[in-house]
């Protein structure tokens, strides 16, 4: 697969992930244990906030792979 593929495939893929992440997000902020207590909001917040990172370091490795070059096929001699 070409590099610029794989990068629009993952960039696709990086804005599903975040899009979801915030819906995800915005509706656990809603339970009355997190809405109600102001120091448990912000922990919340803190780890919502971060917590998208770590499922979007594999996707961004991959993202960033070289692509297969023919260049090392030949022989040299």
């Amino acid at each position: 697969m070409s590099p610029r593929l794989r990068k629009f495939i993952g960039t696709v893929a990086l804005f599903a992930l975040v899009l979801m992440w915030a819906l995800l997000a915005m509706a656990l902020a809603q339970v009355p244990a997190i809405r109600e207590h102001e120091i448990a909001s912000v922990a919340y917040y803190v780890i919502a906030g971060i917590g998208w990172v770590i499922p979007a370091l594999p996707l961004i490795t991959w993202m960033s792979r070289p692509g297969i070059s023919n260049q090392g096929s030949e022989i040299k001699k």
